[in-house]
């Protein structure tokens, strides 16, 4: 983490927020287009990592598919400006843009970028990845969406993150399907209202940060890696608490948006949606909780000597973080009633 507060990483990571915001506040479809160039622009210094092949690898994916994504995004907005009269290129180019949007944030049907990427990047740039980077597409597709064409993709990706995560011994694919997965709850929010988007974005970044910070801390990219470290039980519940919210178990605080959106369903009779949102989350909680049986249940013997000691401060924030996972129950009732 060290070398990461240089003033150039820490220059780029200016303009990557700044840019984000000349596109969220942008009036023309040109501004947003400039401003995702920026912030494709000054990620990419943040990702390559000369020590590291598989970052430098990472970076130029990166570029490949934002690239492509970008110049279909300004061919459709080309289009638009052309014909605009016609409905038949009007329905088209909103397809077109909606499709963009989808692949700059690595949704489905374009998400295979999008765990070979994170697989190749550090803790701190998959939690940006994860978080930020989904936010200008994620308004720019609000602005013009295509609400039949987007159903299509929210299934899609509840069912592919859900799937896709299945078989992964990587912690990093594994919170990359987790993503894809997230990504079709925050699509759905966001066809209700911004603000209940913002709501689960906010939840959902706050969880995503704590997993990071833990895994970074630990130093730990693979599922074997949890059982081979002897850790504190304190740390083993720390890590159980935020996973089970993540998945959005009913105590946890990561459920209280998704209780949200379910209310919101049922109330608009997308039953069949319900029903495959439920059961997707139940796939997540499986293998979140095959993640954390193998750090409670396994202990190595040969690893007695290896013990894991982390700093004061560092322990007590990750308690914090559980701990305002663990009062989701009582700020919801706060909420509601």
């Amino acid at each position: 983490m060290s070398n990461f507060f240089n003033s150039t990483k820490l220059f780029f990571l200016f303009i990557l927020f700044f840019s984000s915001l000349i596109s969220i506040s942008s009036n023309s479809w040109l501004g947003c287009w400039i401003g995702l160039e920026i912030n494709l622009l000054s990620f990419i210094p943040l990702i390559s990592n000369s020590n590291n092949l598989l970052s430098s690898e990472a970076s130029l994916k990166y570029f490949l598919t934002q690239s492509i994504a970008s110049i279909n995004f300004l061919f459709s907005i080309l289009l638009n400006i052309f014909f605009m009269k016609y409905f038949e290129i009007n329905f088209f180019t909103s397809i077109m843009i909606n499709s963009s949007m989808l692949m700059k944030m690595g949704s489905v049907p374009f998400h295979f970028w999008f765990p070979n990427i994170i697989e190749g990047l550090s803790w701190f740039n998959n939690f940006i990845l994860m978080t930020w980077q989904k936010i200008t597409p994620m308004i720019l597709l609000s602005y013009y969406m295509n609400n039949n064409f987007l159903f299509f993709i929210i299934i899609m990706n509840i069912i592919v993150g859900a799937i896709g995560g299945l078989n992964q011994t990587s912690l990093r694919k594994l919170l990359a399907f987790s993503s894809i997965n997230n990504l079709g709850w925050m699509l759905f929010s966001i066809t209700i209202s911004e603000n209940l988007w913002m709501f689960y974005f906010f939840m959902y970044s706050f969880l995503i940060s704590s997993m990071c910070f833990l895994f970074f801390i630990f130093n730990m990219f693979f599922i074997n890696q949890l059982f081979m470290n002897n850790m504190n039980s304190m740390i083993k519940i720390n890590l159980l608490i935020n996973f089970l919210s993540l998945g959005g178990l009913p105590p946890f605080i990561g459920f209280f948006p998704k209780w949200i959106i379910i209310n919101f369903m049922i109330n608009n009779n997308f039953y069949f949606l319900t029903f495959i949102f439920i059961m997707m989350s139940l796939i997540m909680l499986f293998f979140y909780i095959r993640i954390i049986y193998s750090s409670f249940m396994f202990n190595y013997m040969k690893m007695k000597w290896f013990k894991i000691f982390i700093k004061n401060n560092y322990f007590n924030l990750i308690n914090y973080l559980s701990f305002f996972s663990i009062s989701g129950i009582i700020l919801s009732t706060f909420f509601f009633y």
